[in-house]
């Protein structure tokens, strides 16, 4: 004997972070979804990531098995708090969708798949390459005047965070820019298993 099970109901939540706030709305995010996973009804989540040069958008697509039950959590007093703490880093606030069945399933089209690994080593390649080689030089004046500092380990310590520093906060910020139309012209490759993503 088989019933007529209803479909399950999808909502979309779609945030634009501003760039520097992405660490902190990391953290919200895995607060929000450990809490969503214990409201009834709740099927799984699934979180997609798109980057532009001025913003970040988040695309959280939550499935429930009705309807009144996604709409319990929307109005949730749980639900209220995290969306007020996580507004002042939002561009254009708490954008919800809700959709019907299997709308959600996949992928939406228009979320767009992070750069192939293999983009993203030759542009840390090419910032790194060069550092790699400079640092030491530079480094070398003040390893002669204070020797102490021309240890091993220290001398490697202050070169690596040398590198470290750069490449996170100005080298590898300004090669995406320059680089950026190479870094999004991967459309072809989104059916690649390893992405995570399918059309």
């Amino acid at each position: 004997m088989s019933e007529t099970q209803p479909e399950a109901v999808t909502l979309v939540v779609r945030h634009q972070v501003r760039p520097n706030h992405v660490p902190g709305y990391e953290t919200w995010l895995r607060r929000i979804i450990a809490t969503a996973n214990q409201c009834p009804g709740h099927l799984g989540v699934d979180v997609m990531r798109s980057w532009r040069p001025d913003v970040a958008q988040f695309t959280c697509v939550l499935r429930f098995t009705s309807l009144e039950q996604l709409q319990n959590w929307i109005r949730s007093e749980q639900r209220r708090q995290l969306v007020a703490e996580v507004v002042p880093l939002l561009c254009d606030g708490d954008q919800l969708e809700i959709a019907q069945g299997k709308d959600f399933w996949f992928v939406p089209e228009t979320v767009q798949a992070p750069p192939p690994r293999w983009k993203q080593s030759c542009i840390t390649f090419l910032v790194i390459l060069p550092l790699s080689l400079l640092m030491p030089l530079l480094w070398q004046p003040l390893f002669q005047l204070v020797p102490w500092l021309g240890g091993y380990l220290l001398s490697n310590a202050l070169i690596t965070l040398s590198i470290v520093l750069l490449v996170v906060y100005l080298l590898m910020p300004m090669a995406t820019r320059a680089f950026g139309v190479w870094l999004r012209s991967h459309d072809h490759e989104r059916n690649d298993p390893e992405s995570g993503y399918s059309r």
